[in-house]
């Protein structure tokens, strides 16, 4: 909790608690292990978008500032920079990748969101499969 945080309160909106029937809160169960490492490393709001087999990632303040990365097939975190180092990707088309999300993000804003504690840190959790297939798709058209 950053200090503006403990002076005005959290700037993270609250969203009812993810329920632990909801299929979403199974998919991050089976996901725990990347999940806490991700979370434990990240100082930034996390919005998660959980999927069967990775979670999507957005950090930071979607739809204006923010980094996205998922659970890869080894459960390793894929990342920008990762991106950048293992794939080759330009800053051009690391470009195009953020203004897609962008876009795919604000198309979905009206999807409910829920939150979810994870080692003592609030994430927010969106388990919209819209979101996840439109995210899956950009993601995949950018990487290959």
């Amino acid at each position: 909790m950053g200090m503006f945080d403990k002076l005005f309160g959290s700037t993270t909106p609250d969203y009812p608690e993810l329920s632990p029937d909801d299929p979403a809160a199974g998919y991050l169960d089976s996901l725990r292990q990347p999940l806490e490492k991700f979370v434990s490393e990240v100082s930034d709001p996390i919005e998660v978008v959980p999927a069967t087999d990775t979670a999507y990632f957005f950090i930071g303040k979607p739809p204006k500032k923010f980094g996205i990365a998922w659970i890869g097939d080894q459960g390793e975190i894929v990342n920008f920079k990762s991106l950048v180092e293992e794939k080759g990707l330009s800053p051009v088309s690391l470009e195009m990748l953020s203004n897609k999300l962008k876009e795919v993000y604000i198309q979905h804003q009206q999807e409910p969101r829920y939150s979810k504690t994870v080692l003592d840190k609030k994430i927010v959790v969106t388990p919209s499969e819209t979101l996840r297939e439109d995210v899956k798709k950009v993601v995949e058209e950018t990487i290959g």
